[in-house]
């Protein structure tokens, strides 16, 4: 299968080397491609190539996915697939550009440096090639399962742009203190904001205004901070039972 990964960086360089066949490279930046296609041991083109391909893939971010897709589906013969981090502009607009292909929407839900790991996946149009893509990735041992376009971005509400408000927002209130003085509770705390502190300024902009959620963590802190003591309590509680709710929920 010859495939054409438009998107240099981090999560292209990822899914080129999960995939089988022949894997070529299109990005901005010439040299990015090039290095890419060094680092996988692939063969690259550049933006201006009129070469088609099996399958066109798109690891790019998110707020330029749609003129992307709308640029360069032309480049498909079979089959679009993005792992842009939403789904609906994307599968919006592979349906726009490639109405006759094969198409599939992927979200690693993880770094390229912690896979393997779990993808989230909605088959938009079925067939061979799609098929082809999700075999080698579960064969590179990630877990895939299907979803769909609105339950994938709702969950990135609270997955993503709660949970990166949250810990950057800890962050960056927090005083420097002696390690010594650390509980359990903070050093976990330390070690996710040193954990999302070790990667791209722009990603996670990226995902905070595509998603809603960092105002409501804004708004709940507020709240806390303006509790009562028995108002405090209650909010403790709830939470409480809401967590002792969802354990529940896993084990069944």
């Amino acid at each position: 299968m010859r495939t054409l990964v438009v998107g240099a960086g981090s999560m292209g360089r990822w899914l080129a080397d999960a995939l089988d066949g022949t894997v070529a490279f299109a990005d901005t930046d010439p040299a990015a491609a090039r290095a890419a296609a060094a680092a996988v041991g692939d063969t690259t083109t550049a933006l201006d190539d009129t070469d088609t391909y099996d399958v066109v893939c798109f690891a790019v971010p998110m707020p330029v996915v749609a003129e992307v897709i709308a640029a360069q589906a032309d480049r498909a013969e079979h089959a679009l697939v993005d792992v842009t981090g939403e789904m609906t502009a994307p599968l919006s607009a592979m349906r726009d550009h490639g109405a006759a292909l094969e198409r599939m929407s992927l979200h690693p839900l993880f770094a390229p440096s912690s896979a393997p790991g779990r993808i989230a996946a909605v088959t938009d149009e079925p067939g061979p090639r799609v098929d082809a893509v999700r075999s080698a990735l579960a064969d590179a041992g990630n877990d895939i399962f299907e979803t769909t376009a609105d339950e994938h971005d709702e969950a990135m509400e609270t997955v993503q742009a709660s949970t990166h408000a949250a810990v950057l927002a800890y962050g960056l209130a927090a005083e420097p203190v002696d390690e010594r003085f650390h509980t359990p509770v903070s050093a976990d705390l330390q070690a996710l904001v040193e954990r999302v502190t070790d990667g791209d300024g722009h990603v996670y902009a990226d995902i905070q205004s595509r998603f809603d959620g960092a105002a409501a963590v804004a708004a709940t802190a507020d709240r806390l901070a303006d509790a009562d003591r028995a108002e405090f309590e209650g909010l403790y509680e709830r939470l409480q039972a809401d967590a002792t709710d969802q354990d529940g929920q896993g084990g069944a």
